[in-house]
C-alpha cells in the first residue's frame, strides 16, 4: 500500500506536513510520483481547510491499474482543478464534465490527497500525457492557470480577427496574452500600473494601456479576459466594450458582482463565466503550447512545508511574478 507525504491547510492558516497511505492503484487509477505543484489563488482561499492543497499537479507514472490503457511506467503525466465525473450523463458526454452537479473537484473531493505532496493516485481519463518540449516545471500551472485562459478562448470561439482585453498581467494573464497572440487574435492589455508594459508587449500584446480610475481611450473590445484578482470598476468596463461583446470572469472573488443593468442591456453585452478546460481541450491545450512555445514565467521553490509557506506569502504580498512553482528535490 502507497505511503506518501503530504502538505495540508489547517484552522490557523498553517501548512501541516503528514503522511497518507492509499491501496494499490486498482481498475483505472493511476500512480504519479509528484516532481513539482504550481500554486493557485485558489490554493490560499483553502489554506484554512483541513484538505491537501494543490491542484496543478505534474509527475511521472509510477504504477497503474490492471484497466489503464493509454499511460505506463515512466511517462510524464499532470492533472488539474477536475479529479473525475461520472463520464455517463449528458454534460460528461457533450465534453462539459466540469460542470456535472457531482463533479469530482479541488476542495470538494479527494481531501486526502493533492499536487501539494510527493505523489497521488488519479483516474486515468484525468491525467493527462505532458508533450515534449514542454518540461515537469513549465506544465504545472499549465493545468489550472493554462486552462482556465485557453478554455474561453476555444470553447466560445474567438475569431484572429477580433480584439481581445486582457484585464490583468498576473499568473493567469500573462498566460492569456501569449494563447491569444498565438492564435492571432489583436491583443489588447489592460494592467494598473505602465510597469508591466513592455513585458505585455513582449509577451504578444498589440496595445497596452494603464486601467484604473478612468476608461482608456481605445477601439471597443469584441471580448474581455477578467484574470485580475479582484473585480474591476463594472461602470468604467463597460465604456471599452463593442456593442454585443463578451467578458469572460475566470478568477474568484467572493464579492457581489454589481453590473450596470442599463448598459448591459443597451450594449447587448454577454457576462461568462469559466471554469478550467475539460479534459480534450485540456490535452489541446497542452498540445498547442508545445507547438508555438509558450512558456509561464514562474518562480521556484522547494516543495516542502517551508517552501510552501514562503511561495503562499510571496503570492499573498502581489509578488508573485507570474506562478509559483513547487519542485520536489528528488
Amino acid at each position: 500500500m502507497p505511503e506518501f507525504t503530504v502538505f495540508k491547510g489547517s484552522p490557523n492558516g498553517e501548512i501541516v506536513e503528514c503522511r497518507t497511505r492509499r491501496p494499490d492503484p486498482r481498475g483505472d487509477e493511476v500512480l504519479v510520483r509528484v516532481t513539482h505543484s504550481g500554486l493557485c489563488g485558489t490554493d490560499e482561499h483553502y489554506r484554512h481547510a483541513d484538505i491537501v492543497l494543490g491542484h496543478e499537479g505534474a509527475g511521472l507514472v509510477k504504477s497503474v491499474g490492471s484497466n489503464v490503457i493509454s499511460l505506463k511506467v515512466r511517462d510524464r503525466v499532470g492533472w488539474g482543478y477536475e479529479h473525475g465525473s461520472c463520464r455517463q450523463c449528458k454534460h460528461c458526454l457533450r465534453g462539459e464534465e466540469l460542470y456535472y452537479a457531482q463533479r469530482r473537484i479541488y476542495g470538494e473531493c479527494t481531501p486526502d490527497q493533492g499536487s501539494f505532496a510527493h505523489a497521488g493516485i488519479w483516474p486515468e481519463d484525468f491525467l493527462y500525457k505532458i508533450p515534449d518540449g514542454i518540461s515537469n516545471a513549465e506544465a504545472a500551472p499549465l493545468m489550472c492557470a493554462g486552462s482556465a485562459v485557453f478554455s474561453p478562448l476555444q470553447k466560445f470561439k474567438v475569431a484572429p480577427t477580433e480584439r481581445v482585453g486582457i484585464l490583468g498581467v498576473g499568473g493567469l494573464g500573462h498566460l492569456a496574452i501569449q494563447f491569444a497572440a498565438k492564435m492571432g487574435c489583436q491583443v489588447v492589455v489592460l494592467s494598473g500600473t505602465e510597469t508591466k508594459k513592455g513585458e505585455a508587449m513582449a509577451l504578444g500584446a498589440s496595445e497596452f494601456y494603464v486601467f484604473k480610475d478612468y476608461s482608456p481611450t481605445m477601439k471597443p473590445l469584441d471580448h474581455l479576459l477578467v484574470t485580475s484578482a479582484q473585480q474591476p470598476k463594472w461602470e468604467l468596463i463597460c465604456q471599452i466594450m463593442a456593442h454585443g461583446g463578451t467578458i469572460y470572469a475566470l478568477t474568484v472573488d467572493m464579492e457581489e458582482m454589481r453590473f450596470p443593468y442599463p448598459q448591459l442591456v443597451m450594449k447587448a453585452l454577454r457576462i461568462q463565466g469559466s471554469l478550467p478546460a475539460a479534459r480534450e481541450s485540456q490535452r489541446e491545450m497542452l498540445e498547442f503550447t508545445a507547438r508555438h512555445k509558450i512558456k509561464p514565467i514562474t518562480m521556484v521553490f522547494p516543495l516542502n512545508r517551508e517552501g510552501i509557506e514562503e511561495a503562499m506569502e510571496v503570492l499573498r504580498q502581489g509578488k508573485m511574478r507570474y506562478r509559483g512553482v513547487l519542485a520536489h528535490r528528488m
